[in-house]
């Protein structure tokens, strides 16, 4: 296949993939995939707004539980001290939200501030209630205008949704490195802070600034995911224009080779990846996350917001009442990205169409990116062909000699293994589910508005399924060839199927659910 360079930028197959991540141009959106900085923004966040925005950098400065002077802010006033202020003080600045459009990175800066004010204002009298031990009762049904406006405006530039979202707002262009020359560097002291927070965020050994940094720890790693996804897709469509999948190309690699570097390199990233995520535990405290979480709920399926949020001055919802979904890091793109170059298959179930909503919920490079992905790896059949499954034409029954077949059992055991850091990252964030949320709180839907007993299992079971299907089409522990690495993962796999079906089974009959 081949490659056109343009400024900078690869287009496999017209999709752009960006290799500098050109932070001097703002003419493009913040968030463009790339191999070097993977699902991360292409340049650091905007932390500084222009001055015609310092009516709403004051309220957002004051606004947290904690300020970063250490004083009580706006939020832990009481008595709607927030919202109040946002009545008083805060001018509709949507003429400058104009004034800088063509500025896209700070847009989505602006887009950020907004929508941590929007929220607060939202959620401020649910926080209210629940530090006082109360449910959390109902949010504020409108939205005013000095906020709705300007948000709206912000979100159909940068092509998000007029309310907080994961990547464009709450996590990943939410942070700011003390020291630029000194990159992302988490060890303590951290170098990297919050530049937005609700509670005590704006400390660094918060819970609610390790949960943050967290995320973008592990986004970090995300790179080496983009360029094998891509790579992988790249080796499949080579080894169709060759007579045989194994035949030396100018890079001294056949196009099986090829692949399983890119699995190995995609297969140590991810490794990496759940490296960090396994350092939540110790970086946010399980019993300290309900307290900012409150923050962070969105509209849909929420009993705070029954019918909605009116947002005021939008002459396009005709005072309509308009719902989303809240953040969550179920929007993030890596987990997707596996799904779809792997063809992970998902059931037909109403769970899974809460997974494809939140699709919507990306930046919408990134969808596309995820879309352009999926979409390639269907059309290259690269899942049958990488396996040597079925009579593809491509596969084991063209390998002559050993050492090709060595390559395909190389493949698959790479592509088991894969898969397996696809199912540690949901079983842990089914963990993170059961220690954070489940055992501390009551309220039974997630931020993002699903289920909480059921949701995760439902993508976890598909994917463990999955491993348990592929494994004994691949001759099982008897005829695989796989190894040991694949026959311990496989024995893992079945005992962590049975225990969470237990474990769903326990939370469903506690809190009267289905679990279907």
């Amino acid at each position: 296949m081949g490659s056109q360079e343009k400024d900078t930028t690869t287009y496999h197959n017209d999709f752009p993939i960006l290799h500098d991540s050109r932070p001097d141009d703002v003419s493009i959106h913040a968030f463009m995939v790339s191999t070097t900085r993977g699902f991360l923004p292409r340049i650091d966040p905007i932390v500084t707004l222009p001055v015609e925005f310092d009516p709403l950098e004051s309220i957002l400065q004051r606004m947290p539980v904690t300020t970063a002077s250490g004083e009580p802010g706006l939020l832990a006033q009481g008595n709607g001290q927030l919202g109040e202020a946002v009545h008083k003080e805060l001018p509709d600045l949507t003429e400058f939200v104009d004034k800088y459009r063509h500025d896209l990175p700070l847009m989505n800066a602006l887009y950020r501030d907004y929508s941590f004010l929007a929220s607060a204002y939202l959620l401020e009298p649910c926080h209210e209630r629940f530090v006082m031990g109360e449910e959390y009762g109902l949010g504020r049904q409108v939205l005013p205008a000095n906020v709705a406006r300007p948000i709206a405006r912000c979100a159909e530039i940068c092509e998000f949704k007029p309310f907080m979202e994961y990547a464009g707002s709450y996590a990943l262009f939410n942070y700011r490195l003390v020291d630029p020359s000194l990159g992302f560097s988490f060890s303590e002291p951290s170098n990297v802070r919050l530049i937005r927070a609700f509670e005590h965020g704006l400390d660094p050994s918060s819970s609610e600034a390790g949960f943050v940094l967290v995320h973008i720890d592990m986004v970090r790693h995300s790179g080496p995911l983009v360029a094998g996804a891509v790579a992988s897709l790249d080796a499949c469509r080579r080894s169709t224009l060759s007579s045989s999948s194994t035949r030396p190309e100018m890079t001294g690699l056949s196009a099986r080779q090829s692949l399983n570097v890119s699995l190995s390199q995609m297969l140590a990233a991810l490794k990496k990846i759940n490296a960090t995520m396994e350092t939540m535990w110790k970086r946010s405290r399980p019993d300290d996350y309900t307290s900012f979480r409150t923050f962070i709920f969105g509209i849909t399926k929420q009993s705070m917001f029954p019918y909605g949020v009116v947002y005021e001055g939008l002459p396009d919802s005709n005072g309509r009442p308009l719902s989303f979904r809240g953040e969550s890091g179920a929007n993030d793109s890596m987990i997707p990205l596996m799904d779809n170059l792997l063809q992970i298959p998902m059931p037909d179930t109403p769970l899974t169409r809460i997974l494809d909503d939140f699709r919507s919920y990306r930046p919408s490079n990134h969808r596309a990116f995820l879309e352009w992905v999926k979409r390639g790896s269907e059309e290259v059949g690269l899942r049958r062909w990488a396996l040597a499954l079925g009579d593809s034409g491509r596969g084991t029954d063209d390998t002559t000699t050993e050492e090709e077949r060595a390559e395909v059992r190389h493949s698959r055991s790479l592509w088991i293994q894969v898969l397996n850091q696809v199912r540690d990252f949901r079983w842990r964030h089914w963990c993170f589910a059961r220690e954070y949320i489940l055992k501390q709180t009551s309220h039974p839907t997630a931020t993002g508005g699903s289920p909480i007993v059921t949701w995760l299992p439902n993508q976890l079971q598909a994917v463990m399924g999955h491993m348990m299907g592929l494994y004994e089409r691949m001759g099982g522990d008897e005829a695989g060839g796989l190894g040991e690495e694949c026959k311990d993962i496989m024995e893992l796999v079945r005992r962590q199927d049975e225990t969470l079906k237990k474990e769903v089974r326990k939370y469903c009959e506690e809190r009267g659910v289905s679990g279907a």
